[in-house]
């Protein structure tokens, strides 16, 4: 899990004890409460619960002490909402993680992008309110070219196109179809998370869920050959 527990990095406000004395912080540690913080806000209320204010509070911090970081709102959001797409992509690296098989066996690379999936369905229906701040600020992420979001953080498109290019390698997939199959294949996968976590389905019986996630990955992987 990549979110901060907020008590781990909860700051002294800044009139310090009876003596006046300020606490000495680490480097970075009022940003890392305030986002811990917003990332709490957004787990509970989605994305317009993330209110600087109230991520000052939480964490102790007098104002001025937070504009430092942030300058206004939409500032502290797309920093929550870069925190919780990682966390997404975290999710969808354990669950890879978790398929065992060497690269290129085409029967590995196959569970691998279910894996995904899954992975991507079971945090929007665990945790809606990250979900959706994870996609709330538009051009906070890079999802053009490939490696757009490579690095330490490699954001959840990166990780699929990753498992594309092994079913490619394993010759499940054509490479003349490769070329942005990336985008119908997310798209389905999204599409069905938000039907079925704020949706019309949001209420459906979970053996309706799970027979229309089965449904969704088989055509997904029909459309592969």
């Amino acid at each position: 899990m990549l979110s901060t527990k907020l008590s781990s990095v909860t700051i002294d406000g800044s009139t310090g004890a009876a003596t006046g004395a300020r606490r000495r912080r680490p480097r970075g540690a009022v940003r890392e409460g305030l986002v811990a913080a917003g990332l709490e806000l957004a787990r509970a209320g989605g994305p317009d619960a993330v209110v600087l204010r109230e991520a000052v509070r939480m964490v102790g911090v007098v104002p001025n002490a937070a504009y430092r970081h942030f300058a206004n709102r939409d500032e502290l959001l797309a920093a929550v909402c870069t925190a919780a797409m990682r966390e997404l992509a975290a999710r969808m690296a354990a669950g890879v993680g978790r398929v065992r098989g060497k690269h290129g066996d085409p029967a590995a690379a196959r569970r691998r992008l279910q894996a995904i999936g899954r992975a991507y369905l079971e945090f929007a229906r665990q945790e809606p309110g990250l979900f959706a701040t994870a996609f709330a600020v538009p051009n906070q992420h890079a999802y053009g070219a490939p490696g757009g979001g490579a690095g330490p953080y490699p954001l959840p498109l990166d990780q699929l196109r990753a498992v594309l290019d092994e079913l490619a390698d394993a010759g499940v997939l054509s490479r003349r179809r490769r070329a942005g199959i990336e985008y119908p294949i997310w798209s389905a996968v999204h599409g069905l998370a938000v039907l079925t976590g704020q949706g019309p389905l949001r209420d459906a019986p979970d053996a309706t869920r799970r027979h229309i996630e089965d449904v969704t990955s088989s055509f997904i992987e029909a459309g592969l050959a």
